[in-house]
């Protein structure tokens, strides 16, 4: 059996191997070779197109027809290779092996040939009629598109197209009506023209006509009218009146079915829970008239259940006061109803099934049936990222977390994550020995409920998420051969929005215990020499509460490049000082303690601003650009370890090391001073990495990396660490790489190889590329999970 294994083996190889003797062959001979001598007969090979525009329009609506208008006319030829360069690889391949009968001439006409692509199948007049209706959909009425079959010269079986588009000047909305609607529903459409999509003076766009529906739809649907739906009104068009204006009339279709004229009220509301294999309820309950349904134990709390079916919502078309027992349907209120629910976590399916409450003419309730399964109880997650880097550290970083839902039957959920990195440095300086490892574990614990929870502010649900987290967790750090930290303590968060893309998160109590425990005598020497180390890491309390803003548009519909914004405020040690104060104390009097132990006092500012470019489905450009400076005062004077910035690493400026840079141009240090962290008082950092797709789920990117940390204040130790704009342009570490990134949907598997082009520090060298040590040297490999930004 091994042996047939083995034979086979050898012949596969073999046989693989003269294929591709045999397309190496071909790449030298089929230059001269014709790619057209094999096609079918009375058929005509497209090599191309070109699009002339003999006017074009400079609006908004004339870009974006323009562009369409390519895209309706775009073909790609069969003689160009991977649709770019103007080689007809695959059209050789195709004509020396399309009447092949061999195996391996089959094989290579499989894997290489093109497909060719005719002049018939191209179908020119078909991209014709659609790009003139491209340019009437955009009010260019007079648009007309035509187009040439251009015969190649020296092949009579190769030819090219040209488009010729003549745009003309668009229409534009003269006037606006709304007619034939009932007087209930006239005045609700009348009342809602200030919001209108279409106003006079806009230029004439179908999609906007269409979004104008939808809009009128949606205001009718929060207002009772349930069987209402966007197909239901149409459009009436005058463009003789006014030469070049469009007067438009929006009215409803002949025969609109009574129903759809119709309010309704929202009637009985029940529940039906699943289990979580599908089971069929076999049990029942009543809380406060609602009905539920249940399969073996109810899991779900009915006050819950009863509090998020019954959600107040309110939109700002809505004239249903939320107090009325008898409330009208609201497409909004249902909406709202489903997003709260989904947030909880806890259901792996949903629906909400609206029925008329009888069947008589007049009924105008309708009853709804809350369906739902249960998903799993429990989740987990796993991050990991390698970094290695043959001129300083190496080593894993990875974190495990596990999520129980529904742990109180109300959506709350508990999650437990434990998060380890260790990291080793080799080599020698001189005589002097620089291996070091050294390792960081934390786990922190988590208890998030589904809403605000305390203090209650108000004894209803919001429109948009809100959560209330308690948190706790505890952090060891070990340099071996120097000293161990230990850092505990604990927060509580709110998190809530006020639109789509406005987030808050409020942290009014963070705690945090450092403990600096043991120290060897090595580390001691060089506290001594290095104050500004010590204190930093030093037995201290971190009382701070926090203020963090997020703007995301990426949710709302149309934005083809979104943008991500976050900003957080964290006054730490203020509250205590003024408690010090009240005594007698000033508040800018130093170490003042807690509990016998000194608090940290300082201000924090951190900001990061994200932005994608797609310029179309294979590729895209994202950019990042963050900041921030802490800036430490009253009590004392030197801000905490843990709250310094760094920068470095797989998810930041990748050709260096995580805490390899700055601070300003201090130059990394050797020997026994070769592990200390370069951390700062400021932070300064911007990327840009081109992501372009190579095949399939396969991604490539090609990345720009810039960025250091600085001191706010001067520091002996680190001379050339404080910010001064004198040396603040040489001082910006700048790298560059590139990456692979395979997409399984779930998760991102991420590779980058970074490189850096200039040292932030003094290396004796004079050019911008100021890089020490050979080039492989000093490449930077990185394994990571997700997007760096």
């Amino acid at each position: 059996m091994n042996t047939t294994k083995n034979k086979y083996s050898i012949s596969t190889f073999l046989s693989r191997l003269l294929v591709w003797v045999v397309v190496i062959g071909m790449l030298h001979g089929m230059s001269s070779c014709s790619v057209t001598k094999n096609l079918p007969k009375d058929e005509v090979l497209y090599t191309g197109y070109k699009v002339d525009y003999l006017n074009t329009s400079d609006t908004q609506g004339g870009k974006t027809a323009q562009s369409e208008v390519n895209s309706a006319l775009a073909k790609t030829p069969s003689t160009k290779l991977f649709g770019v360069l103007p080689i007809p690889f695959g059209m050789w391949v195709y004509n020396d092996f399309v009447h092949s009968k061999k195996k391996i001439g089959k094989y290579i006409f499989n894997k290489l040939a093109a497909k060719p692509v005719f002049i018939s199948t191209v179908n020119p007049d078909i991209r014709v009629k659609i790009a003139t209706n491209v340019l009437h959909d955009y009010g260019y009425f007079n648009g007309k598109v035509d187009y040439k079959v251009i015969p190649n010269a020296k092949d009579s079986l190769k030819a090219s197209i040209v488009y010729d588009v003549k745009m003309n000047n668009p229409y534009f909305i003269d006037t606006l009506y709304n007619i034939n609607f009932n007087p209930r529903m006239q005045r609700i459409v009348n009342r809602g023209m200030q919001w209108s999509l279409i106003q006079p003076g806009h230029q004439f766009n179908v999609s906007n006509l269409d979004q104008e529906r939808t809009r009128v739809t949606n205001m009718l649907r929060n207002l009772g009218y349930f069987y209402f739906r966007s197909d239901y009104l149409t459009y009436q068009a005058d463009t003789i009146n006014t030469p070049g204006k469009v007067a438009l009339r929006m009215l409803p279709v002949a025969g609109l079915p009574e129903t759809a004229q119709r309010t309704y009220y929202v009637g009985q509301k029940s529940v039906v829970l699943f289990g979580r294999g599908g089971e069929t309820p076999n049990d029942s309950t009543e809380y406060k008239g609602l009905k539920i349904y249940y399969y073996d134990k109810l899991k779900v709390r009915p006050d819950m259940l009863y509090r998020w079916i019954n959600y107040q919502a309110y939109s700002k078309n809505d004239s249903i006061r939320a107090l009325q027992k008898r409330r009208l349907y609201s497409q909004y209120r249902q909406q709202k109803i489903q997003e709260k629910l989904a947030q909880t976590g806890i259901f792996s399916y949903m629906n909400l099934a609206y029925t008329p409450k009888d069947t008589t003419a007049t009924c105008d309730t309708l009853n709804v049936v809350f369906q739902a399964a249960l998903a799993k109880p429990l989740d987990a997650e796993l991050e990991f990222n390698v970094m290695y880097q043959s001129t300083a550290q190496a080593g894993p970083q990875a974190s495990f977390s596990v999520t129980k839902y529904n742990v109180f039957g109300g959506g709350e959920s508990w999650n437990t994550k434990l998060k380890g990195m260790y990291q080793w440095q080799t080599g020698k300086t001189g005589k002097q020995d620089t291996r070091m490892n050294s390792w960081e574990m934390g786990i922190e614990t988590s208890l998030v409920f589904p809403r605000v929870f305390f203090p209650k502010f108000k004894n209803h649900e919001y429109d948009y998420p809100a959560t209330t987290t308690f948190k706790i967790y505890i952090d060891q750090l070990n340099r071996a051969k120097y000293y161990k930290l230990l850092a505990f303590g604990g927060n509580i968060t709110y998190d809530f929005q006020h639109t789509d893309v406005h987030k808050f998160s409020v942290t009014p109590f963070k705690l945090t215990f450092n403990v600096l425990q043991h120290q060897s005598d090595e580390f001691k020497e060089i506290a001594e020499q290095n104050p500004a180390l010590y204190v930093s890491l030093e037995n201290q309390f971190i009382p701070a509460m926090s203020f963090t803003y997020t703007y995301d548009n990426s949710p709302l519909k149309r934005i083809k490049n979104p943008s991500w914004w976050q900003t957080t405020i964290t006054p730490a040690g203020n509250v205590f000082s003024c408690i010090y104060a009240a005594f007698g104390k000033p508040f800018s009097e130093r170490n003042k303690s807690l509990l016998g132990t000194p608090f940290a006092q300082f201000l924090k500012a951190n900001s990061e601003y994200r932005y994608l470019w797609n310029l179309n489905k294979n590729n895209a450009i994202a950019s990042r650009v963050a900041g921030g400076v802490i800036w430490s005062y009253g009590n004392k004077l030197i801000a905490p370890y843990s709250e310094q910035f760094y920068i470095g690493g797989a998810n930041s400026v990748r050709a260096f090391t995580v805490r390899g840079i700055g601070p300003g141009g201090t130059r990394p240090q050797t020997g026994k001073y070769g592990y200390l962290d370069q951390t700062g008082t400021i932070r300064m950092e911007a990327n840009v990495e081109w992501r372009f797709r190579i095949y399939g789920d396969l991604w490539g990117a090609t990345f720009l990396d810039a960025g250091n940390v600085w001191l706010m204040r001067y520091d002996e130790a680190r001379p050339y660490g404080q910010l001064k704009w004198k040396t603040f342009p040489k001082q910006i570490a700048l790298g560059t790489g590139v990456g692979l990134r395979y997409d399984l949907t779930f998760l991102i598997l991420r590779i980058d190889v970074g490189v850096p082009l200039h040292d932030p520090w003094e290396t004796g060298k004079k050019s911008y590329y100021n890089v020490e040590g050979k080039f492989i040297k000093n490449c930077a490999l990185h394994f990571a999970i997700g997007y760096p930004f």
